[in-house]
């Protein structure tokens, strides 16, 4: 018996004491880092966006196997909130339209959600009415025609059935009813109601395709509503996709349950309180960069010289700067490059390693190095 075969769905119930811990801790974690949110500027609040939405449309789209241009869709991103970031690419029809589906999701959450506006961000999804090789209905719930709609797994003739969602004939009820608590549903807590929402909407399964990234984008419009801010500083589908095995086995094993959903709860908001610890993380390195570019401002430097520190700040830098490598960087001679990293390391924004001759490198100067 699936969960929605249960005489109780949807009245779904959860162990509040059993998640008022979590949630408390939840509440104190999330009013810390927005306040370190408003202590920023607005340049580096615009930065944490960014980073962010984009981080939230390529994991959604990866929990999915499909993989985006992290260039693309940061372009698209920066290009319609209006922030500046030295030239946009021109992204695919793909990437517009879950960055068109995302953004109305965060930017615009207090606007409620209804069945046209999950029909138009279904459209965004699949603007050629096809799932890679095969039409689907878009726009629109899926259909009889369409056949049951099922979650398997192996090799043809023994998959194995994780999920069967229910029938096309009921989705016009069980959307209404879905839509209705959407929009009301006064006295839940607002982070239960992200998770709430996402179960929900996952296990009615309303399209032929784009389920999971559109179910993700609801519990993202349910904690913009529940933060009351369009400012973005975590993701939790990043999160959901370096727990992808987790996320389906705990999907899978409430919609084969009742309709008591504390494990799922509790899944879920560990998951949120793992989503926002990486974004403290990722808090710390936006501040480290201000005050670098702080101390490296205090004078100025070279344009050879901002593009190798920009290069040692990303993320995936890896290894330490030596001459050569500073040389093929910024596109000059070993001995211009020399004479830059003497500079940057005079004015202690470059700190030399160790091993010295052949093997002499350089690093920048950490956290501590700035505050002194």
């Amino acid at each position: 018996m699936w969960i929605y075969e249960q005489a109780s769905w949807p009245e779904f119930c959860w162990e509040f004491e059993k998640i008022a811990v979590v949630l408390a801790d939840l509440r104190h974690r999330q009013g810390r880092l927005m306040g370190r949110l408003e202590s920023l500027g607005f340049d580096l609040r615009q930065e944490t966006t960014l980073a962010a939405l984009t981080s939230e449309v390529i994991m959604s789209s990866a929990i999915e196997g499909e993989l985006l241009s992290t260039e693309e869709v940061r372009s698209s991103i920066a290009k319609r909130l209006g922030i500046e970031i030295g030239g946009y690419l021109l992204p695919n029809r793909q990437v517009e339209g879950i960055v068109d589906i995302m953004l109305d999701a965060t930017q615009h959450y207090q606007t409620p959600l209804t069945k046209e506006r999950l029909f138009a961000w279904h459209a965004a999804l699949f603007p050629a009415g096809r799932s890679g090789m095969h039409r689907i209905n878009v726009g629109a719930w899926r259909t009889l025609a369409s056949g049951p709609m099922r979650v398997v797994s192996g090799p043809m003739g023994r998959e194995t059935v994780h999920f069967e969602a229910p029938k096309a004939s009921q989705l016009d009820q069980e959307m209404s009813t879905f839509l209705a608590w959407f929009e009301g549903s006064e006295g839940v807590d607002p982070l239960l109601k992200a998770g709430i929402a996402h179960l929900w909407f996952v296990t009615i399964h309303p399209f032929d395709d784009g389920n999971g990234r559109i179910g993700r984008a609801i519990a993202d419009m349910a904690l913009a509503r529940a933060e009351q801010t369009s400012d973005r500083f975590y993701s939790l589908s990043a999160q959901i996709e370096a727990e992808r095995k987790a996320y389906y086995l705990q999907l899978e094993m409430q919609q084969r349950g009742t309709t008591d959903i504390t494990v799922w709860l509790e899944w879920f908001l560990g998951c949120f309180s793992r989503a926002l610890l990486r974004a403290e993380n990722s808090l710390k390195k936006v501040l480290f960069k201000a005050e670098l570019w702080k101390k490296v401002n205090e004078k100025p430097v070279n344009e050879r010289q901002r593009v190798v520190i920009n290069r040692m700040l990303e993320d995936h830098f890896e290894g330490h700067m030596n001459t050569s490598k500073y040389a093929s960087m910024a596109k000059c001679s070993t001995d211009t490059a020399l004479r830059d990293i003497q500079v940057l390391k005079k004015r202690g924004v470059f700190l030399q390693n160790p091993a010295k001759g052949r093997s002499t490198s350089y690093r920048l100067v950490d956290e501590l190095g700035l505050i002194v």
